[in-house]
């Protein structure tokens, strides 16, 4: 086996990539990535009436905005079909596997009488040790020579040492009549071949460990570690469905969570360091490693991922989450940001982002610099513009038209013309809401007025005082 770590996340194109799939990718790719090995991915397409080039492309998109990262090229799993044939007939000549001439039929029926004595029907089949003299002119698969007695022992570091009676083990088939090879077959050639050390991936896949192994055995390869993941269940315990909400990752982005909190989430569902909860993905691939994984399900808890991702907005870059902002947008088929609106929204996400935890959170508090002028405001909000306050806001914007746009500055004029008023500060604010947003609830006042600007602040005032 390599020295160095190699891992590989292996999708069916069948659908989009659900969030169990995200997780056990994100597994991967944090115990490769913190032990300077290799991710891989490759795309299980052998099921040709099922996969489809917009399912894989619905995968690829799903890591992309995941941030996981792959090397190399993308392996097709279909394209690599005549090497799995190889190692099958390979088998054959090792003595590790042999022709096999029953029909369906002989199948069916060898298979009701175990069972009508009460034995598990395990077939048997009677060309295992046949001479090849005897073999008829006639159609065949190729069966894998299992051991008939004993056991076969998975030593799997999340579920421990799993113990498999090989009597409740057929000769399994690795190439068919047709000569396309089984999936079990396929598996660990390709594994086998792309250097794969560390299998993680879900504890579904538990069962197959065992027949996979004795590939191993027979071809004499190297057996990779195993880690068999438990599935995501739902806040009331049961397995993950659309019941529950989203359950692909594509879903997750057109909802607005960013990706750097659905990670350190995702991380935390299932696994544990210490009393660790926040942390970038950096610190996690120091931290990431299969101890760490609980063997029971774990449950999506939404309030714990929107808790998170605030978290993670609060601390982004402010360039980069500009970048994701709009690619929710995109996401989620809403209109993208114009010039203007995306240069005042670069001034306001230092304040926004820090009160948040999803995107169209961020696009709701950022509505006072998205609209447009003249602004209708809505029916609360319209009640702090009566005859005194729209007077109040005549005597004040003569005087913003030559100040000085800084927050010190603005902060005398506003209190000088309250007082003037007779009133607190607290009562300007409510007017200053009406007329800059539309809205009994925004931002600070002052952040408002420096993220629009001093002309469009003025027209806003303005407009409210008639």
């Amino acid at each position: 086996m390599s020295t160095q770590v190699v891992t590989r996340f292996a999708p069916s194109p069948t659908g989009y990539l659900h969030i169990g799939g995200g997780r056990t990718a994100l597994f991967n790719w944090l115990y490769a990535r913190g032990r300077g090995g290799k991710f891989l991915l490759r795309i299980e397409d052998t099921d040709r009436e099922r996969s489809t080039p917009e399912a894989t492309a619905a995968i690829l998109r799903g890591l992309t905005w995941l941030g996981l990262d792959w090397d190399g090229e993308v392996v097709s799993q279909f394209a690599r079909r005549d090497r799995h044939a190889e190692v099958a007939h390979q088998m054959l000549a090792r003595g590790t596997a042999y022709k096999c001439f029953s029909t369906q039929e002989e199948i069916a029926a060898f298979r009701a009488a175990e069972e009508a004595e009460g034995r598990y029907p395990v077939f048997l089949s009677p060309w295992r040790d046949a001479d090849p003299a005897t073999h008829p002119d006639a159609p065949y698969v190729i069966r894998m020579k299992a051991p008939r007695t004993g056991e076969t022992v998975i030593d799997d570091k999340v579920q421990g040492r799993v113990v498999i009676r090989n009597e409740t083990l057929d000769d399994m088939i690795v190439l068919r009549s047709d000569g396309t090879p089984t999936y079990m077959l396929a598996v660990v050639v390709d594994d086998h071949d792309m250097g794969v050390t560390h299998v993680i991936r879900g504890d579904d896949h538990l069962n197959n460990a065992a027949r996979q192994q004795m590939v191993y055995d027979a071809m004499g390869w190297q057996v990779p570690v195993w880690a068999h993941i438990p599935l995501i269940h739902g806040p009331d315990g049961k397995k993950l469905s659309k019941r529950h909400g989203a359950t692909g990752v594509e879903e997750y982005q057109a909802m607005g969570y960013p990706a750097a909190g659905m990670r350190n989430y995702l991380t935390r569902l299932g696994w544990a360091h210490g009393d660790a909860e926040i942390f970038t993905s950096e610190e996690a691939m120091k931290m990431f490693d299969l101890s760490g994984i609980g063997r029971a399900p774990a449950r999506l808890d939404f309030k714990k991922l929107e808790n998170t991702c605030g978290h993670h907005m609060a601390m982004a870059d402010d360039a980069a989450l500009l970048q994701e902002l709009k690619a929710f947008l995109a996401a989620a088929g809403r209109e993208p940001l114009t010039d203007v609106q995306e240069t005042r929204m670069k001034a306001a996400l230092p304040f926004l982002k820090k009160s948040v935890k999803t995107f169209p959170e961020l696009m709701e508090k950022a509505h006072f610099l998205l609209i447009d002028r003249p602004i209708a405001p809505e029916a609360k909000a319209a009640e702090a513009l009566d005859s005194v306050s729209r007077g109040i806001l005549k005597s004040l914007t003569p005087r913003l038209r030559n100040a000085s746009w800084t927050k010190d500055s603005l902060e005398p004029i506003l209190n000088e013309v309250a007082a003037e008023a007779g009133i607190g500060f607290g009562k300007l604010a409510a007017p200053l809401r009406a007329a800059l947003a539309g809205r009994t609830v925004t931002p600070s006042v002052y952040d408002m007025m420096l993220v629009i600007g001093r002309d469009e602040t003025v027209r806003r005032l303005e407009d409210a005082a008639g």
